[in-house]
């Protein structure tokens, strides 16, 4: 297929797959020929990649044009529509045309329907900090790539140090993989070692708040925002873990045992982790949870209107440790 969708927020491993795709199709030397970034600035953009695309390559290999950041599924005017439906299926082999986003794909718009049945679509979003097993299974993929084995304890670890950021996740593995010579697979203990592990997380400040550890809450609230964790992204890290808490627990306490449907209704990929949730949420009622989150949801309001974001988070973490002071 000659036309590529990429989308997503995580820029590395989307630069990663354009350096690939690159690879495969362009011969070294008639690159510079047969390469043409478009910049999303550019006046006409869309119009360009698609006459680029419609010209045959020079010399040996295929032509790669890429159309950078574009907006054409999430709006898309009616001549631009009218453009691609002429363009997208006369697409020759001898062409690669790459269009990326940042955005997901509206799929209400005739633009990506179009889109969707004349391209490849691949997805390179972030996994949020409270989808756990996700995250580990990007390690171990991720190790795969390198050409690492590590243990579940060791790939637990890095998932909880790196969390989503494939850039340093594939810095670490790559140092990893130079220090570990041995046949065996890679323990935790060499990631103590070598990888800078940072005890202050939003998922442990969740935790902290879930049993009313105000002053614990407050060091880690500040220390997240001293390593310039974005205050919203803390916010939503917090928000993912206790609607998930409340999801188990009003399952819970509806008499549910099947930990199957408990983990389908609290989206938990793992159903095994159920154990540990509700242990979590044994000392703690449902209406707690849900006073949290209306907290929480109250301070996401309050940091998007532009409330000052130190004060704002140190107020609100004071109030949701309020929230649990009776466990």
């Amino acid at each position: 297929m000659p036309v590529y969708f990429f989308w997503g927020a995580d820029e590395f491993r989307m630069k990663k797959a354009v350096r690939a795709l690159c690879d495969r199709n362009l011969n070294p030397d008639w690159s510079s020929f047969n390469y043409e970034k478009i910049p999303p600035e550019q006046p006409d953009a869309l119009i360009q990649a698609l006459n680029q695309a419609m010209t045959p390559p020079f010399g040996m290999g295929k032509r790669i044009v890429w159309l950078v950041d574009t907006p054409i599924c999430q709006r898309c005017s009616a001549d631009l529509l009218a453009e691609l439906e002429r363009t997208l299926p006369n697409i020759p082999d001898s062409t690669i045309l790459l269009l990326t986003s940042s955005n997901k794909p509206d799929g209400r718009l005739k633009s990506t329907k179009l889109i969707k049945t004349h391209a490849d679509i691949r997805e390179f979003d972030t996994i949020p900090p409270w989808k756990i097993e996700q995250i580990e299974h990007q390690v171990y993929q991720v190790a795969k790539d390198v050409g690492l084995q590590l243990t579940p304890q060791a790939a637990a670890l890095l998932g909880e140090v790196i969390g989503s950021d494939t850039r340093r996740l594939y810095n670490e593995l790559e140092k990893l993989k130079t220090y570990w010579t041995q046949p065996q697979a890679l323990p935790p203990e060499a990631v103590n070692a070598l990888v800078a592990t940072s005890t202050q997380s939003s998922l442990q400040l969740a935790a902290a708040l879930r049993q009313g550890q105000t002053d614990r809450a407050l060091t880690l609230i500040t220390e997240l925002l001293e390593r310039n964790e974005p205050a919203l992204r803390i916010v939503a890290t917090l928000v993912g873990q206790f609607r998930t808490w409340l999801w188990v627990k009003l399952m819970t306490e509806s008499g549910e045992r099947d930990t199957r449907a408990i983990a389908q209704a609290a989206d938990v990929g793992n159903p095994k982790r159920i154990y540990f949730l509700q242990k979590e949420t044994y000392s703690i009622s449902s209406l707690q949870l849900q006073n949290a989150l209306k907290l929480l949801l109250s301070l996401e309001y309050s940091l998007k209107q532009g409330a000052p974001e130190t004060v704002t988070l140190h107020t609100k973490v004071i109030e949701l440790a309020h929230c649990f002071k009776s466990i």
